[in-house]
């Protein structure tokens, strides 16, 4: 990585986890904090989050695993509440920097598309439909709501990502790091239970 892109990737990663940017945002903002021209090369998203893994490791090494199995714990709650729709969690709170200041990113594969919506209209849960990046880049209905969290002590943001139930092979290939990119309720399930271990 050269030295701009460094620069940008450590100031981007610095807000992600300081204002809990996403990194898109994160890495236009790093840039123009940086005072470097528009057309300036950027970090891909794999460097962004070695860098982002290697802030959390130097600043948030004493609070972030707390607030990272909080938000597991939540997300696990919205998974089994949208059991029937097969969630998945997705980004920072799967892959394991998220802080208390992520949301939290949950695929529904769906056989009808407005189910999802259906079922927390019939749950009198208030939320708000609107368009999000998708897992390969396209615009998909998420269903956006704030949910307390015990352990925080705050509201934490949830996104329920409706997909069609055709779309859940594609979303379990392998990432560029050769990673899982998401889980189901049992992987994540493993995962807290590896934490508590």
């Amino acid at each position: 990585m050269d030295d701009f892109k460094l620069e940008i990737a450590a100031s981007a990663a610095r807000l992600v986890v300081e204002e809990g940017l996403e990194y898109g945002p994160a890495k236009r903002r790093a840039l123009r904090d940086l005072g470097l021209p528009a057309r300036t090369a950027l970090p891909n998203n794999d460097e962004i989050e070695a860098e982002v893994r290697d802030y959390i490791r130097l600043y948030c090494a004493d609070t972030q695993p707390k607030e990272l199995h909080a938000l597991r714990v939540l997300a696990l709650e919205w998974m089994e509440h949208m059991a029937e729709f097969r969630p998945h969690i997705g980004g920072a709170v799967w892959h394991g920097t998220a802080t208390r200041l992520s949301d939290i990113y949950i695929q529904l594969f769906c056989d009808d598309p407005k189910s999802a919506e259906i079922a927390l209209i019939d749950h009198h849960v208030d939320y708000e439909p609107r368009m999000v990046t998708g897992f390969h880049g396209e615009q998909v209905e998420a269903l956006s709501l704030h949910a307390a969290s015990r352990a925080l002590g705050e509201e934490v943001g949830v996104h329920l990502m409706v997909y069609d139930l055709d779309d859940l092979r594609g979303a379990l290939k392998p990432d560029s790091q050769g990673r899982v990119p998401r889980g189901n309720l049992a992987a994540l399930r493993r995962l807290i239970e590896k934490e508590n271990g």
